[in-house]
This record gives C-alpha cells, structure tokens and sequence, in this order.
C-alpha cells in the first residue's frame, strides 16, 4: 500500500516505509525494491508508528470534527503532563534550546490553520523569549524569500508534516546552512526527519479535513517553547509566566464552552442560516483567531468568510456591510477592547448583525458569549472554540459532509 500520510493507513499497520527523493519503489505481491537514481538497492528498515488505530474512530460522535472539537481540553492536560516538570518549567532538548537561543530571529513557516497558529506564536516568542520573530506563508516564502537576519532560525509548523509547501522552504532552508525545527502532530513524518530538531504537538489523530485540536496544539506548544528558551534565556518575563497554570485554565475555558453546544447551535441558525458571506473582526490575537475562524466557516459551510482587523474596517472594507451581515467580534485584549467595541457598533449602526464574543473580566451587557479570562497571549486557545462550533453546526444545518468538505484534502502534498 502506498499514501501520503500514515493515517491513511493505520487500520492495516503500523509499519511504513519512508521514500526520499529521486528513489525508484517497484512493489510486487512478495516484495518492496527500493532503487537510488543510479539504479543502486537499497535496504531501509520500516519505522513504527505508534498510534493507537482506535484513537481515529469517531465513537459516539456523528462526525471527527466534533470529536476532534472536543478533545483539545484533554490535549492541553496531555501537553502539561508531557513536557512540563514538577517546578514548573518546560523540558525540551537542551541543544535545540541552545540553537533557538543563538538565533537574532525566528521564521515561523507555515500554511493555512497552522499559519494562523504561527500568527499567535510570533507574539509568544516574542514577548516570552525577547526574539524577534516573524510568520510567513510557506508558499509564499519558497519563491519570494525576504532577506533574512544574520543568524535566522526556521520552525515550521505543521499537522501532518507532509505539506509540500512548507518542505520546499526546508529544503532550501537546509542547503542555505541555517538550523530547523518541525512542529507536528506526526512525529515520523517527512518534515519531523528532516529537520534539525523536531517536537510533537501530541494532538491525537486528527482525521476531519478542518483542523481543530491541531491548532489548539500548535499554539499551546508555542508557548510551552517560548516559556522554556525565555528561561534558558533567563529572562524575567518568561520565569513569572506560569504557562503550566495557563494551560490548565484553557483546558477549563474550553470545555465550558464545548458544553454550551446548544447555545452555539441556536447562535449559527441564527448568524449564518442564510447568509452567502461573513466578516471577523478582531484586534490582536484577536485578530489572528478572526482569520482561523473565518478560515473553518468557509472551508466546511463555503460561506464567504473574512477575517479583518478591526481597526481597518474604515479603511475599505466597511464598505462591504449590508443590511443583516453577519460580524463576529473577538474581545479578549483590554488595551483594544474599548475601540473593538466601537467598531462593532460602527458595523451595527450600518445594518450589520453583530455576534460579540468577550473574555469575563471585558464583558458587557449584551455580549452573547463570555469566554473565561486568560493571559491575553493565549486567548485564541478559547475564542477559536466557538468559532470552530459555529462552522460546524453552520455546516451540519445546511446538509454539507462536515468531515470531507469539497475540494479539500487533509494532507496536502502537491504545491
């Protein structure tokens, strides 16, 4: 058997051969052949990989999706348990710690979900760390590269660490010389082998197209890394972030909201029933969830979803608000929250139907939807679930396969 990720394949092995470029495979009935370019046999041992087959089936639930969806409380316990010690602190290679440290910046590569991901990530290496870092699309950087820093670091994320994209850039990234780390949810996979370092998010098997507990995953590894180089660091804000305390509010934020399903369900009938496009605004982080979000409502319901900036809506796109559009607001970050607020009412007072989503201690009166309060660094780890909820009950009421939207594959390995 041959595919593009091991997950395809889990219910009939856990043995599985990795091929590299330019090799020749001739598959019999008896035998595997493995052949280089100049016609040389090679001999390659299978890996294993240890996935548990069960853990991709969906049990009671109708669909992955919400399965997945209601899992990520559970991978946010599973990561503290995983990577951090009894005092607190998270444990990673001491020598990949050395080399994030010796870099003057840090390249987050990535595409889709996972780009948004890096978007939440640039903040946390940020502030934690105290290294400039920057995000870029994979399929972007790999034909237009920015210059780059005299000592630049690559991390690419990554669900199935198969993209096609994102291996371009590191095959380039490792002819140029220049260190690599891989997050990923498949630790065997080609991304994982061919970087320099590589971290598991340990997310489970994800088997719905949209990525849901692969996000959560990647952000909250982000943060578990910029935690642990700020304090290799020895840097003050990385050593008072109590990111294990952090992770454990999440996983409770989280399921309070995944709990609120019905409420969520009626909120989609009522923003999304039918209407052909949708706009989220956010400032921040907030406004990287606003692109994740508008990202699962178009990929599973196909409503035309945007998400913007908020502070930019008068520069254009307000222009777009007709009667009864649908805005979702994001306001989780209390320097911006007083003007996210003034320009969900610019958009209300223009006709549109306005959906805000407030962390406790911003919320107001007439806020449909309070999330838990957080370290407003990490916030999408809440707001980002009733985003996925309503995409999912948008698609489920309009009839749509929510697992296997149109057009769309889980690996994507063509550019």
């Amino acid at each position: 058997m041959v595919a593009s990720d091991a997950l395809a394949m889990l219910q009939e092995t856990d043995q599985f051969i990795e091929l590299n470029d330019g090799e020749l495979v001739t598959l019999t009935a008896d035998q595997i052949t493995i052949e280089n370019a100049a016609g040389e046999q090679l001999d390659r041992a299978p890996i294993t990989v240890t996935i548990d087959a069960a853990d991709a089936e969906k049990g009671t639930f109708p669909f992955y999706m919400l399965k997945e969806i209601s899992e990520q409380p559970a991978v946010m316990r599973r990561l503290v348990s995983r990577y951090v010690d009894d005092a607190g602190t998270p444990q990673f290679d001491s020598a990949m710690l050395s080399a994030l440290a010796a870099a003057d910046r840090l390249y987050i590569v990535a595409a889709g979900t996972s780009y948004h991901a890096g978007l939440v990530g640039q903040n946390l290496f940020e502030h934690l760390a105290g290294v400039p870092t920057e995000a870029y699309l994979a399929s972007e950087f790999g034909y237009h590269q920015p210059l780059l820093s005299a000592k630049p670091m690559f991390i690419f994320l990554t669900q199935s660490g198969e993209t096609a994209d994102i291996r371009q850039v590191l095959v380039n990234v490792k002819q140029a010389g220049y260190p690599s780390l891989t997050l990923t949810n498949v630790i065997t996979s080609t991304l994982a082998r061919e970087a320099d370092y590589a971290v598991e998010l340990g997310a489970g098997p994800e088997i719905a197209v949209a990525s849901t507990k692969a996000y959560t995953a990647q952000v909250a590894v982000e943060a578990l890394l910029a935690k642990a180089l700020g304090q290799h660091k020895a840097l003050p804000l990385a050593a008072a972030f109590d990111v294990a305390h952090q992770l454990s509010l999440a996983a409770t934020g989280q399921q309070a909201l995944i709990d609120q399903q019905d409420k969520l369900h009626e909120l989609a009938t009522e923003m999304f029933a039918q209407t052909r496009n949708a706009f989220f605004i956010g400032r921040g982080t907030d406004y990287y969830v606003s692109l994740e979000a508008a990202l699962k409502l178009k990929e599973i319901s196909y409503v035309q979803a945007e998400g913007f900036a908020a502070g930019e809506l008068k520069h254009g796109t307000i222009a777009l608000i007709e009667q009864d559009t649908p805005v979702v607001a994001f306001i989780t970050d209390p320097i911006t929250a007083a003007r996210t607020r003034s320009n969900a009412e610019e958009v209300e007072a223009r006709g549109a139907k306005v959906l805000r989503i407030a962390s406790a201690a911003l919320a107001e009166p007439g806020d449909q939807l309070i999330v838990d309060d957080l370290d407003p660094m990490l916030t999408p780890l809440l707001t980002i679930i009733p985003g996925q909820l309503l995409a999912y009950f948008t698609s489920l009421d309009r009839g749509y396969d929510v697992d296997r939207p149109r057009n769309l594959a889980k690996s994507v390995t063509v550019e």
